[in-house]
């Protein structure tokens, strides 16, 4: 192969590849405080645990839904302060992409777009139900999808070994 086709390939496959979001969206959220208002006397030492999920589904050719869930549960003094739940959506287009390019960008690239505003919708959800603003550290979604991809490689690797 000459260098002007080798060039030439690269840049149509290059060229393929398409992406845009269309629509980030709130489809779910709800917000609990079982303990107010007794738990706004206590002194305010929270423990954080946050729950993510992530999910991506085709809607038509090249269109795809990510849905992040963040479920976010803040205990205080050994009790429920608040339960934040939220699902932030997206609609992305993406074209020329390979399975598992398709993979990674519905499992860790969408929702590294989705997690910012995910993010901001448990911090104001928090703040209105009257406690402290609640910073969510960041995410690495390239780290938890190469966690899931290995974890489901090693199960599979497992299943196809002969029983003696």
């Amino acid at each position: 192969m000459s260098a002007d086709q080798s060039s030439g390939a690269a840049q149509d496959s290059g060229a393929a590849q398409q992406f845009a979001i269309q629509k980030i969206y709130i489809k779910d959220s709800s917000f609990e405080a079982p303990g107010t208002p007794e738990s706004f006397k206590h002194k305010w030492e929270p423990k954080v645990n946050l729950e993510l999920h992530t999910d991506g589904r085709g809607l038509a050719e090249d269109t795809y839904e990510v849905v992040l869930s963040l479920t976010v549960t803040v205990t205080n003094q050994d009790a429920t302060a608040f339960l934040v739940e939220v699902q932030q959506a997206g609609i992305f287009h993406m074209k020329g992409f390979k399975d598992g390019e398709l993979e990674a960008m519905l499992g860790s690239f969408c929702p590294n777009i989705l997690f910012p505003y995910a993010r901001e919708a448990v911090s104001d959800t928090v703040t209105r139900g009257g406690f402290p603003q609640l910073l969510l550290a960041p995410v690495n979604f390239d780290a938890l999808f190469a966690q899931h991809r290995a974890k489901r490689q090693q199960k599979q690797d497992e299943s196809d070994k002969p029983v003696h």
